[in-house]
């Protein structure tokens, strides 16, 4: 039985054809949506989600692709471009009868707050990005010997076949490593949740694979097509961050910045989990956010 977050209740909700997301909810009041990253599932967000339902409507569903959400065939390119998965968000927070709401996301699960900030404008107030570059300037720092840390990037960015074969073929080995590397604090992944993340992630390596592909494709033009067009994040924006900005030689504020005028970047002392290593800094940002 995989682990939950206590006190919340799990459904499935329909928010495309053929595509149905798990979701943890509870709480009540204003609805802030929370999205995981890579290689988890909504369970990332247990801590931070059991304070936040003390004044808030928390929403956790897992991603299109990903724990025991639905994985659809990623055989065209938007199948999971982040476009396609912010739509979800959207779609969701509206079945759950929420037209606006406050969005939260890390690693992976931020590209997709991200692209909802600048497609869905309308809906989400407040945006928070715990340990992620948007995707165009993902791409651009990474060069040289230093891009080594982003081999994942470039390994699920190739064709469809050998990715997918080579991750399949030791998946517990491959997911547990970033696991173990990203981790500063191994204790704050328990053997019960990391066993959880493991068995989800090994059902679903297709799928991750093609949400890892979209990014070096479609995700791209959409990035750069807003960035032509100068569009921007208009809500209210907190970025979380490790000081891998210094290490790698780039000014992660400023790249943020040229997205988001109303910014608050705050560099956080933990590993790249940082809602389940730092949990408490991490309520306290987006609190924080919350009331601007």
């Amino acid at each position: 039985m995989n682990p939950s977050i206590t006190g919340f209740d799990y459904q499935r909700v329909t928010v495309a054809e053929d595509v149905a997301l798990n979701v943890a909810v509870g709480g009540s009041g204003s609805p802030i949506v929370l999205l995981h990253g890579f290689p988890q599932t909504h369970l990332m967000w247990r801590h931070v989600a059991a304070d936040l339902a003390a004044d808030h409507t928390v929403i956790c569903p897992d991603l299109r692709g990903y724990g025991a959400s639905d994985k659809p065939a990623g055989t065209v390119p938007d199948a999971y471009a982040k476009r396609t998965m912010a739509a979800d968000i959207v779609a969701l927070a509206r079945e759950l009868g929420h037209d606006r709401f406050a969005l939260a996301g890390h690693d992976r699960g931020a590209l997709v707050a991200i692209r909802a900030g600048l497609d869905h404008p309308g809906a989400v107030t407040h945006l928070a990005s715990l340990d992620v570059l948007p995707t165009l300037d993902m791409w651009d720092v990474l060069h040289g010997v230093t891009a080594a840390v982003g081999f994942h990037l470039f390994l699920m960015a190739q064709p469809p076949g050998l990715p997918e074969e080579l991750i399949g073929a030791a998946p517990d080995a491959f997911f547990g490593h970033f696991l173990d590397i990203w981790t500063r604090d191994p204790e704050a992944i328990p053997a019960e949740v990391r066993a959880a993340y493991l068995r989800a992630c090994r059902e679903a390596v297709p799928s991750i694979v093609a949400d890892y592909r979209a990014s070096a494709g479609v995700d791209v033009a959409h990035d750069r097509a807003d960035r032509a067009a100068g569009n921007q994040l208009r809500m209210p924006v907190t970025v979380l961050q490790q000081d891998w900005g210094a290490a790698l030689g780039f000014d992660a504020a400023g790249i943020w910045r040229a997205w988001a005028p109303d910014l608050e970047h705050r560099t956080v002392s933990c590993g790249h989990f940082m809602a389940e290593e730092a949990p408490a800094e991490t309520v306290k940002a987006l609190r924080d956010l919350l009331a601007r």
